[in-house]
């Protein structure tokens, strides 16, 4: 099983949406947070140890979280979707954009 932890700004709409997508996976345990203080879930060093890869949907997710958790994420990979902020929960584009760029580094 590969932990796997989605980022964006709010929790609300991308990273959550990730989640829903990958949590019934058959070789993935799915989490998501968000960068900011009025996250639904706030990213905190507790996930970023348990998770054995991230995403998050623009650069400026992973800037912040290395920079606010260095210690946590100094030998994790965190790849950067480059996934705007213009979707809402759950819409078809936004899944298949995440489903897109996620594939290549998850086995089926």
């Amino acid at each position: 099983m590969q932990n796997i932890l989605f980022i964006c700004s709010r929790n609300r709409w991308r990273s959550l949406t990730a989640e829903t997508i990958y949590k019934k996976h058959k070789t993935i345990r799915a989490k998501s947070a968000g960068t900011e203080s009025n996250a639904r879930i706030r990213v905190n060093g507790k996930q970023l140890s348990w998770a054995d890869l991230v995403f998050v949907m623009e650069k400026h997710h992973k800037e912040k979280i290395i920079q606010q958790f260095s210690n946590e994420t100094q030998s994790l990979e965190i790849i950067i979707l480059d996934i705007p902020d213009e979707y809402k929960y759950m819409d078809r584009d936004l899944i298949e954009e995440i489903q897109n760029s996620v594939s290549y580094y998850i086995s089926e």
